[in-house]
């Protein structure tokens, strides 16, 4: 599914999800990946539940100034724990957790809005 938006080019935007991989700025990622606009990074999680506020260290690297944080959780919505979601909002960053595919278009969307988004995105077949 090609889901390519109008960004900058200095951007990285999603133009693809599927098949246990992205493209993201014309470039494939097997498996899970962590987008910010300035960079696209692979993403070693295998599951939201388990992961803690150290899998998400990218965030917080400049000049990211990233604010809000999409989750894709693969096929389904997964359960963000509490204390994850706390720290991350301490550190200024709101998650909002959903289906992968639900969190590539959304991605893309604010991208084009230029506000300070990430995505953290586990593969679907």
């Amino acid at each position: 599914m090609d889901i390519t938006p109008l960004v900058p080019a200095d951007r990285q935007y999603i133009q693809s999800y599927g098949g246990g991989g992205f493209r993201v700025s014309n470039v494939r990622f097997e498996g899970a990946v962590l987008i910010l606009p300035e960079r696209a990074v692979a993403w070693p999680v295998t599951d939201v539940p388990s992961s803690s506020a150290s899998d998400y260290g990218g965030l917080f690297e400049p000049p990211s100034g990233v604010e809000i944080l999409l989750i894709g959780c693969g096929p389904s919505m997964q359960f963000v724990p509490a204390a994850l979601r706390q720290e991350l909002r301490d550190k200024g960053v709101v998650i909002d957790a959903m289906d992968t595919g639900a969190a590539c278009r959304t991605y893309n969307v604010l991208l084009t809005e230029d506000r300070r988004v990430a995505a953290a995105l586990l593969p679907v077949d």
